[in-house]
């Protein structure tokens, strides 16, 4: 049976890339897939509805209301893949909220399938967001995303014995260019004349690392 995924993208610090491989990964599923949704739970701006408002929608967990409309909207097994750039805010009692609900294994019961993507730091707080991830949603595809813009290659020893997606470094003379809230990684791809240049390879790393998730996933790699 095909399984919706609900990709959760999140991590307990801030400045840590999410928004940004949200932005990527939206990109890329609807490029894939042909349709995505999207919802943002940030207090950052500008954030992911602020570059992709055709396909995002805005979230809250603050109050009863606004927890069960998310959650009704991540059950859904229609096959339409969908994100969720968590706010570093919002981590806590979101994931607080999804294991009293029992979201996880509701999520399995009906055929999607949540797919956490940790971006990792190397401090207390991010090894403890770890801890609790994988104490408590054991039923979820947990997966620790190295972002070497974060991490410099220096991967923590608490996630020696797990499989990474990895996010290159963005040379620093291109994030002005990306920010742009017009600018779209697909529309940059489809126009490029200069397959070479680093920023196409950069695009084409980061979606080469989503359709090798999206294999693993399949296979039940996680």
């Amino acid at each position: 049976m095909n399984r919706t995924h609900v990709y959760i993208i999140c991590s307990p610090r801030p400045r840590v890339g999410k928004t940004l491989l949200a932005r990527l990964l939206t990109e890329y599923l609807a490029l894939e897939h042909r349709q995505v949704s999207a919802f943002d739970i940030n207090l950052n701006e500008p954030s992911l509805i602020d570059y992709l408002p055709i396909w995002t929608e805005t979230a809250t967990i603050d109050d009863t209301f606004g927890q069960m409309k998310l959650m009704d909207r991540l059950i859904v097994h229609d096959e339409v893949p969908k994100v969720v750039d968590l706010g570093f805010h919002a981590f806590d009692g979101f994931f607080k909220m999804a294991w009293e609900v029992g979201y996880a294994k509701e999520a399995e019961r009906r055929g999607v399938q949540p797919v956490i993507l940790y971006i990792a730091d190397r401090d207390r707080t991010s090894q403890r967001g770890w801890a609790l991830l994988r104490e408590r949603f054991d039923n979820a595809a947990v997966i620790p995303v190295n972002n070497e813009q974060v991490l410099f290659g220096e991967v923590p020893a608490w996630l020696d014995d797990a499989r990474l997606l990895d996010i290159a470094i963005l040379p620093s003379f291109l994030k002005g260019y990306i920010e742009r809230a017009s600018f779209s990684f697909t529309n940059f791809l489809k126009t490029s004349n200069d397959p070479s240049s680093e920023l196409y390879q950069w695009i084409r790393n980061g979606f080469f690392r989503f359709r090798e998730l999206g294999v693993n996933l399949m296979l039940h790699r996680f």
